[in-house]
């Protein structure tokens, strides 16, 4: 049995441990209600953006702009994953970096170049180790808040990119937050830019039913809507996994805490029949001991 200053000593280590966890559990759940908050407050926007581009190309017909082509054949494309800069968030960040890994898997033979941009030190951390020959740029979020010009930012970089031919497809990688308990690892292509065909309710948009006209011409308002919901769908994709990376903290440190109180109590049992069984053995050789002197 072990010595009952080891297991005092592992309680108290335990114990310590229950503390961190507990006080990151409490972080956590304070950034995902902020987190939450602007996800809510971006999500109506990307939706309605998308919603009027959509209806913008209905009513435009033959109107044109370079991100919304989609090219006949893909020989270049570029793989944006998102993930955290810090860990201690259960599987999140190797949900993210799987679903990118099977994508490559699925579509790497049939392209002549794959560059991986990584935003978050774990995507990083990941494929220096696995595709370092392919990993194009690291982008880091800084610890910070996702602020909409710094993910614009990076809008701008992968659009300019596109137009100019140096790659023929953009796919990124997130986690969508669904809830505090379930992140979905997302694949979706950023650009080319599909506007949606049907409206909100799922019905076929027909430009003739619309209840206004858009005023310049269809060529202007593309020209200066397109970039801009790339974008909003790169800053809705950072703010998603944002949201996603403090539930899943949250989660995994209230697991731990929960395991921690287990094993506290677990060790406390132990110490107990270890000191009983010490009490036992120092009353065995007394009444032993008083025997012996009784005899003589």
């Amino acid at each position: 049995m072990a010595n009952l200053k080891d297991i005092k000593r592992r309680i108290g280590s335990v114990e310590k441990t229950q503390q961190i966890t507990s006080a990151m559990r409490m972080v956590a759940a304070s950034k995902l209600r902020r987190a939450e908050a602007a996800l809510k407050a971006a999500r109506p926007y990307a939706m309605r953006m998308k919603q009027t581009l959509g209806e913008l190309a209905a009513a435009g017909g033959d109107a044109e702009h370079p991100l919304l082509e989609v090219r006949e054949e893909i020989h270049k494309v570029e793989l944006v994953v998102v993930t955290s800069d810090k860990g201690l968030a259960g599987a999140f960040n190797s949900s993210a970096t799987k679903a990118a890994d099977q994508f490559i898997a699925e579509r790497g033979h049939g392209i002549d170049e794959l560059f991986i941009t990584t935003i978050g030190k774990k995507a990083a951390e990941h494929y220096r180790r696995r595709r370092p020959g392919q990993l194009r740029e690291v982008i880091e979020t800084g610890g910070g808040w996702i602020e909409y010009e710094w993910a614009a930012a990076i809008g701008r970089t992968l659009s300019e990119r596109y137009a100019s031919g140096e790659v023929d497809q953009v796919v990124v990688v997130y986690n969508q937050f669904v809830s505090v308990m379930t992140q979905s690892p997302t694949v979706t292509t950023l650009l080319p830019f599909t506007p949606p065909e049907t409206d909100e309710t799922g019905t076929e948009i027909d430009a003739e039913k619309l209840p206004y006209e858009f005023e310049p011409s269809a060529d202007k308002l593309l020209a200066t809507l397109v970039p801009r919901a790339i974008e909003v769908e790169l800053f809705a994709a950072a703010l998603e996994n944002q949201a996603g990376e403090h539930a899943a903290r949250m989660t995994a440190m209230e697991s731990a805490t929960r395991n921690t109180k287990d094993l506290i109590e677990a060790l406390t049992l132990e110490y107990n029949r270890a000191r009983q069984a010490a009490i036992t053995k120092e009353l065995v050789e007394i009444v032993s001991g008083a025997q012996v002197l009784e005899y003589r």
